[in-house]
């Protein structure tokens, strides 16, 4: 990369000589019982923390408010309690200790209102230590790498103290504070704290690549806090025409625009540009953004407004959880009665995201913790969490065994949707105690073994003549009412000649085994046409595998209004690669003498063939050597 010119004024410690101080002349106007902001994440300032610090048996009942800071917290620790006092918005790693000691604070409030708590006084401020570029020949400096709460907090503070550093990059944007709307200028030259991008884990990598399944080709996406957001990016480079309305993002995010995966072309608003509020990560990153018109960074109250979020088409929220209930009720801030993390950005962007035209909410999380010991899936959540977002507001829920949509969902599909996607060991235990919820029937008690997501890598799609795009996939344990639709919307004909009887209705019973399958000795898969409320299901196949004879049986139905079509036939080629796959000998499958369209699609299937009819009924076997 070439060497970069300064973009700052070379004299500005000359023309502003009045204003500048070293750190410990700047904080002797810190006074007890005084109320301190501290700039957020990588753009603490640190000098400015340590010479706070260094006054502490001077300053009794301080007050720390501050969002998420990277960098020590030498303010939060035992012995200076009664010195300082810790409120945090967001809880880092810094002060969780305190904080769940039950000597500091935690205010739980969305990102997007932390602003009107100072500038509608509900929140005074008396000082706030901030971090800032040099400034230009017009006398403006940079927040750099934090804007977020940090403009509204320098606003409306009665003293700003700003650590003026050349490293700090120069982002653009609603990024911009006059240098005489500060009070005291202290001079450093230090490194920004640098956060590198951790090295997913090979669950991380598997929820990342579903998340990144449902992002289309020019979506608008928010990376939240935390490794599996940023692991997404890895699996998205086949996309086109990416945008990025983000709270914040990582260096991850370098490579995707260098790949021209992110472009920003398609987005609503602020088109071509990458809109962040704040990010984490390397000197790569820092030199990446300084001075790069690219990139946006604006205060929280624009990025994460609901209302601009909503705006966005094809707007997809990826945030975490620590744990979700089986009616979808979703914990991102405590683990039990301790308090954790934060509400941040995830409801902001959740339910913008919900709204906007072709929008998608994710809440991501690994199905299990403590070293694979506890299902972060549960019945109930743990005594005294806290719910970040409502059931009526969680959308998708992804772990590394699948995705669940719930929304519009009644509790008993939100639960299936959800045990489907536990991790295995847990599956039957969430059953049993969904029963006893009165959650689901308890006819299900049957398939604790069989509630599961079938393996991704059965997705495939047919073309038909007329463009219609069928998408194939496994069965799912919510699709009961979709297959329940598709065989009520059969001809007395079709139900004839799939069940070899005649029947006006299929037990429920035998529903369920259509779906609730184990995708080992049984695999069933569905073809499926989008609507405006989901997916219909249009045809079905399947096969049941006989241990003794290494041969599975195979059997499909196709919707009247979508017969004749060749679906029958390609759904059998899948079901035989898959079957090949595991290592099953053939098929064999019966077929009325009367249906001549099924006959059709065995006989010319390209396997080895062999049929012979008894009583109106054909046998065939289909040898896949």
């Amino acid at each position: 990369m070439p060497e970069k010119t300064i973009s700052y004024d070379p004299d500005w410690q000359q023309k502003y000589d009045e204003m500048i101080a070293t750190a410990e002349e700047a904080l002797a106007v810190v006074q007890p019982g005084q109320r301190v902001f501290v700039g957020t994440g990588c753009a603490q300032p640190e000098a400015l923390v340590h010479a706070l610090v260094a006054r502490s048996n001077q300053l009794r009942d301080t007050e720390i408010v501050h969002l998420l800071t990277i960098g020590q917290a030498p303010y939060a620790e035992k012995e200076l309690v009664s010195h300082f006092s810790v409120n945090s918005f967001f809880i880092a790693n810094n002060v969780r200790d305190i904080i769940q000691e039950g000597m500091g604070d935690y205010t739980p409030i969305f990102l997007s209102d932390i602003p009107r708590l100072f500038s509608s006084g509900r929140l005074p401020l008396d000082v706030a230590l901030i971090q800032v570029t040099p400034p230009d020949e017009r006398g403006l400096c940079s927040f750099g790498v934090s804007v977020d709460i940090v403009k509204s907090a320098t606003e409306n503070a009665r003293v700003v103290i700003a650590q003026v550093n050349p490293q700090m990059p120069r982002t653009l944007g609603d990024s911009m504070i006059h240098i005489y709307d500060m009070d005291y200028l202290v001079p450093v030259d230090m490194p920004v704290i640098e956060v590198p991008p951790p090295e997913p884990s090979p669950t991380t990598r598997e929820i990342g690549e579903y998340v990144a399944a449902l992002v289309e080709d020019g979506a608008t996406i928010e990376l939240g806090i935390g490794e599996i957001p940023q692991a997404v990016l890895e699996f998205l480079k086949g996309k086109k025409d990416l945008g990025i309305h983000t709270e914040m993002f990582t260096d991850a995010i370098i490579d995707m625009i260098e790949h021209g995966v992110i472009t920003g072309e398609r987005k609503t608003l602020d088109r071509n540009k990458i809109v962040a509020s704040f990010c984490f990560g390397t000197r790569r990153l820092y030199d990446y953004i300084d001075n790069n018109p690219v990139f946006s960074f604006n205060p929280t109250e624009y990025v994460n407004d609901p209302f601009v979020i909503a705006q966005q088409n094809k707007m997809v929220a990826i945030n975490v959880a620590l744990e979700v209930d089986l009616t979808g009720q979703v914990c991102a801030d405590s683990l039990g009665q301790r308090f954790y993390s934060g509400i941040g950005g995830q409801l902001d962007f959740n339910r913008g995201a919900a709204r906007s035209q072709g929008g998608k909410a994710i809440i991501a999380m690994p199905s299990t913790a403590r070293g694979g010991t506890v299902s972060r899936i549960v019945c109930h959540l743990s005594p005294g969490a806290g719910v970040v977002t409502t059931r009526g507001d969680v959308h998708y829920v992804v772990t590394e065994y699948g995705v669940a949509y719930l929304h519009g969902k009644s509790v008993q599909e939100r639960a299936l949707a959800l045990m489907s996607i536990a991790h295995p060991k847990f599956r039957e235990r969430l059953l049993r105690q969904a029963i006893e919820a009165k959650y689901v029937r308890a006819d299900l008690a049957d398939f604790s073994n069989k509630i599961v997501v079938g393996p991704k890598d059965i997705r495939t799609t047919f073309l038909l003549d007329d463009g219609t795009l069928l998408s194939v996939r496994a069965v799912h344990p919510t699709d009961e009412p979709r297959v329940r639709e598709l065989f009520y919307s059969l001809s007395q004909e079709s139900l004839y000649t799939r069940f070899m009887s005649r029947m006006k209705w299929v037990p429920r019973k035998q529903m369920q085994e259509f779906v609730y399958i184990d995708h080992r000795t049984e695999v069933s898969i569905v073809a499926t046409i989008p609507e405006s409320d989901g997916e219909d299901i249009v045809a079905m196949g399947g096969y049941y595998l006989d241990p003794r004879t290494n041969r599975a049986e195979v059997a499909f139905v196709v919707r009247d209004d979508f017969q004749n079509r060749h679906i029958g036939g390609f759904l059998l080629k899948h079901l035989t690669r898959l079957a090949l796959r595991n290592g099953i000998a053939g098929f064999t499958a019966e077929v009325l003498d009367v249906n001549k369209s099924m006959q059709s699609v065995f006989q010319n299937c390209g396997l080895k063939v062999r049929s012979r009819l008894r009583q109106g009924v054909y046998s065939y076997d289909l040898d896949f050597e």
